[in-house]
């Protein structure tokens, strides 16, 4: 294998490691959820059809962080979860009519 094929390979491993599609459908719910409690967004729940796409707006609707990288990663994720997403889309829609929307953020009942 030559150094090219080695950096192309580790290059699709990590875009796929980051990808919103693979975090909320290949992940548990829980890990994908934790998630985004992490980055601190404001989405209160998640759609399971084209969840990657919603991962990644509710990441980018979340205080931006010291750097400023994220959000340059996620914009170029766009596109790869957004064609993924339409590949798994028997199997969200499946979900979502069985299981709902991921709850991100539980609010306590008014009072």
């Amino acid at each position: 294998m030559t150094i090219k094929m080695a950096v192309v390979l580790g290059a699709c491993s990590l875009a796929l490691s980051g990808c919103g599609t693979a975090l909320t459908v290949l992940q548990g719910e829980e890990d994908a959820v934790s998630g985004l409690r992490k980055h601190k967004t404001y989405c209160q729940s998640i759609p399971r059809v084209y969840s990657g796409l919603a991962y990644d707006f509710c990441v980018l609707n979340a205080p931006p962080e010291p750097g400023g990288y994220l959000a340059s990663f996620v914009v170029l994720d766009l596109t790869l979860s957004g064609v993924l997403d339409t590949v798994v889309l028997p199997y969200t829609i499946y979900r979502q009519a069985t299981d709902g929307s991921m709850r991100i953020h539980w609010r306590s009942a008014p009072r």
